[in-house]
């Protein structure tokens, strides 16, 4: 795991007081594998690009609840337009919240007629999508609430109606139950009876955490669900806590959200964080244009754990401070995540006792502890290095004392053999990065490094722009890929020594791998290279049909070009698009887009990710989504790769259906390598 450039408060000690809380983490008492299944998003995904797949490859994702096909709830989250883009970002199973094909929230009730014409419509619509089996249906949400609020057994005849209706036109269909707004013991209880003696028992166990009794409860909710089954002899149904998180609070915040991820992993259970504010931002995972808050870290750093959980002790099971652990034999690797003591202000104490160590990692040890801190909806400048200290091992155990850790923050500490204990804290070192292939560590004294296989360094960038991209290699050529795809080639020696490549990144995260080489480290570094800009209003473009320019004052210029699209004429063409060679370039993109849609009327806000398809040279258009900028003076950047040949070029904007393109400040390009 690599480290941005900034400090904290928080330090080792050789000595603890009494007061610190204790966490125990033993790597001789492993749980199973890591599931990762409390990353999870209800509409946490808005359009294809919304986010990016690189912000969302790199938590590997398991489930995502989304709008139900053409559904009216919201403007967005389509399930099946989104599935592309998740399933290539290796997400798992795909919730269809099939209510949400409701304009209002409450849902209209119409009867159960009117909602079973739209279930069979909805159900050959998924039977026919090319991801059919990754489809969960859930037939109702919150019905407690909703529809049959005191009226269990009306709800359980209408379940049993559509669960039917569904295994009529899907006869494999996954489907999802009962869904309620929160735990409700007996009412599971009769659910489950209900329909195991009618042959309609949910494939996936469904209810949502949104409260206070989350934190203090989850595991007496967890061992008496178990036991609801156990005793009615119904056979253990996976389970997707499908919207957890407070309506304020929890989202975003590493230090509250690290409790849910904790004691979902160590469950084994899925889970959705709820849909509190937008669509398409992960839920504040992601804030402006694919940008990471502070709580994103936090799950790259969830799905980073390899190997196999391991047991924890936190200070009390219904306490705040929690944790979870991984241990990867090949690696020699243990990985710690913790946080949650709570306070709004003010600091506490911990001690994380790491017990079990074998003695292939050596009669001492490193332990290296990073901290990320809540930035709310602002961009986070990345996790922060606390420390690396050397620990001698006695009986096969060792204690890292802590002090000044912030409630509102998530720690991650990451055991190893010992090494130097001085590298560079800017750094982002190899042995922590996620391998792929044959990869392995090889420890060192004075340096470890990675041979083998493939590493992908997740670096983020304060802004658009070219990069000093500096590896430390030995041999090659190694390949280097960025954000999915080929870059170039650069080469080592016999022995190692760095080398610096001028990469353009895009603002927020992007992932770097190397293939073919070893690799002990990367640093990077802004730079300057050639960028060339084209001001949309310029009177060297060509407008078409009713786009137009228009002013504003938070555009670049002043000026920009609105009105493109909702009709095939609108177009605006930058002429005069200069290339230096034929090949790929990046477009950054400037709009803004403020366009609020139809949909419920309830405490979200219904955004609109308008849309552009994009000609170059008069060629087939490719079609971009810009996530909405929350304002039509909000200006944003996008970055879209485009193709252009040697000379002058023209790149075109236009949208032929009913909706508009955002309005266009500028474009810049720029070429990939510096």
């Amino acid at each position: 795991m690599a480290a941005a450039l900034m400090t904290s408060a928080l330090t080792t000690t050789p000595s603890q007081a009494a007061a610190a809380s204790q966490i125990v983490v033993d790597l001789a008492a492993p749980t199973g594998a890591p599931r990762y299944g409390a990353t999870g998003f209800l509409y946490g995904l808005g359009d294809e690009g919304i986010p990016n797949e690189t912000m969302l490859a790199a938590l590997k994702p398991q489930v995502t609840a989304q709008k139900a096909p053409d559904g009216l709830q919201h403007p967005n989250g389509d399930a099946l337009k989104i599935a592309p883009m998740f399933k290539r970002a290796g997400g798992r199973d795909i919730q269809i919240y099939m209510q949400d094909v409701y304009k209002q929230w409450p849902y209209e009730n119409l009867g159960i007629d009117d909602y079973l014409a739209k279930v069979d419509t909805m159900t050959r619509k998924v039977v026919a999508d090319p991801y059919r089996a990754s489809y969960v249906y859930v037939p109702f949400n919150e019905p407690d609430q909703i529809w049959y609020g005191g009226n269990l057994t009306a709800f359980l005849n209408d379940y049993r109606t559509v669960h039917r209706k569904i295994r009529s036109i899907d006869p494999g269909a996954r489907i999802a139950g009962p869904n309620f707004a929160g735990y409700r013991s007996a009412d599971l209880r009769a659910f489950l009876r209900f329909a195991r003696d009618n042959n309609v028992l949910p494939d996936v166990m469904t209810w949502h955490e949104l409260g206070d009794d989350f934190f203090t409860s989850w595991n007496e909710h967890y061992a008496d669900y178990r036991s609801i089954e156990s005793s009615l002899g119904v056979s253990p149904r996976p389970i997707t806590i499908n919207e957890y998180g407070r309506f304020s609070g929890d989202l975003g915040v590493p230090g509250n959200l690290v409790q849910f991820v904790a004691k979902f992993e160590n469950s084994k259970v899925d889970g959705c964080l709820a849909y509190w504010t937008t669509a398409g931002g992960l839920n504040d995972l992601v804030t402006r244009n694919n940008q990471a808050t502070g709580g994103w870290w936090l799950y790259k750093w969830y799905g980073e754990l390899t190997g196999t959980t391991v047991a924890v002790t936190p200070p009390a099971p219904g306490g705040s401070l929690q944790a979870l652990a991984a241990f990867d034999q090949g690696k020699r690797q243990a990985r710690v995540i913790f946080g949650g003591n709570n306070p709004a202000s003010g600091s506490y104490d911990a001690n994380l006792a790491v017990k079990g160590i074998p003695a292939a990692l050596g009669g001492t040890v490193q332990a290296t502890v990073w901290g990320v801190d809540s930035t709310g909806l602002n961009p986070s400048p990345g996790p922060y290095r606390i420390s690396a200290t050397n620990h001698t091992v006695s009986g096969g155990q060792i204690t890292i004392p802590l002090t000044g850790l912030k409630g509102t923050s998530a720690y991650h500490v990451v055991v190893t053999p010992a090494k130097d204990v001085s590298p560079s804290a800017s750094r982002y070192e190899a042995e922590y990065a996620a391998l792929s292939g044959a990869a392995r560590i090889t420890y060192g004294a004075a340096a470890s490094y990675v041979e083998g296989g493939g590493v992908t360094f997740v670096v983020t960038a304060p802004s658009d722009g070219y990069y000093n991209l500096g590896l430390r290699l030995s041999g090659g050529p190694a390949r280097l890929r960025l954000n999915g795809s080929d870059l170039t080639e650069v080469t080592g020696a016999s022995g190692w020594n760095t080398v610096t490549t001028k990469v353009f990144l895009t603002a927020g995260v992007n992932r770097l791998e190397v293939q073919g080489a070893s690799v002990d480290y990367a640093d990077v570094a802004a730079t300057t290279g050639t960028i060339t800009a084209y001001q949309a209003e310029s009177a060297a473009n060509t407008l078409g049909g009713a786009a137009r320019v228009a002013s504003n004052s938070a555009a670049s210029g002043g000026s920009y070009v609105g009105y493109v699209g909702a009709g095939a004429a609108n177009t605006l063409r930058f002429n005069d698009v200069t290339a230096p060679r034929a090949g790929l370039y990046r477009m950054v993109v400037t709009y803004a887009n403020g366009e609020l849609g139809e949909g419920s009327d309830n405490y979200n806000s219904n955004i609109v990710d308008r849309y552009a398809d994009i000609s170059v040279n008069g060629g087939a258009a490719r079609r971009h989504y810009f996530r909405n900028t929350l304002g039509w003076s909000n200006y944003r950047t996008t970055v879209v790769d485009v193709t252009l040949a040697a000379g002058a070029n023209t790149i075109t904007f236009g949208n032929a259906s009913a909706g508009y393109a955002p309005d266009l400040d500028l474009i810049q390009i720029a070429a990939p390598l510096g």
